[in-house]
């Protein structure tokens, strides 16, 4: 793997406001670039330092390494917690995105509040992520990268199937034999159009332009 590809991709993981996958890398790096060989080589030489290389949600970032987080002291409020029907409309719209608050609602099997989708939204753990098509054209939900790492998930293949949340005490051990967990990273290509929610790639920094104050 060439050292100038590694440093090209050192860098671009450096500036970028956020993680970044390999067809965003992709996108900046030379055409002849081998973007996962050079992913592994940076990866190999951030191994065992203070900065690391790490994969969240299929994206790519530097974080401080885990066992230092001893160094890091921060003062925070105390998190606010899920009520229980924040946390069945959490896990519907996890194993069942994109979903309608309709279709959230037939699940449930009561009428949704929209307190908790608004919590919910506030928290960053989960977004509207396009339009069903569909009459009323009503909005579709889905989970953020933000609930991957709150639940320290790679993917949404990741998320519990049935023998683990029975593990978990959290499904009864007598199910009914047709009973099935959705899997989100099997679904196919869903029939919505995608809400227009673009943010800046890499941040900008402004201070080095002239004040017209001055």
């Amino acid at each position: 793997m060439s050292r100038e590809a590694e440093r090209q991709l050192e860098a671009l993981l450096f500036a970028a406001a956020g993680p970044m996958s390999l067809e965003d890398l992709a996108k900046r790096l030379p055409a002849d670039t081998d973007v996962a060989a050079a992913i592994a080589a940076l990866q190999q030489t951030y191994a065992g330092r203070g900065v690391e290389l790490a994969c969240i949600a299929d994206r790519w970032r530097f974080q401080t390494a885990q066992d230092l987080a001893f160094l890091m002291t921060e003062e925070r409020e105390e998190p606010r917690r899920l009520s229980k029907a924040a946390q069945e409309t959490l896990a519907i719209i996890a194993y069942h995105q994109p979903v309608t608050r309709a279709e959230i609602e037939s699940v449930r099997g009561v009428q949704a509040s929209k307190g908790t989708l608004d919590v919910l939204l506030e928290l960053g753990l989960v977004r509207m992520r396009g339009r069903r098509r569909t009459p009323g054209r009503p909005v579709t939900y889905g989970t953020t990268d933000a609930f991957l790492e709150h639940y320290g998930l790679a993917h949404l293949g990741d998320l519990p199937g049935i023998a683990e949340m029975k593990a978990a005490g959290l499904l009864s051990l007598d199910l009914p034999p047709d009973f099935s967990v959705p899997n989100p990273s099997g679904l196919g290509m869903p029939e919505e159009d995608p809400l227009d929610d673009e943010a800046p790639e890499f941040h900008t920094d402004f201070l080095g332009e002239d004040d017209p104050a001055q």
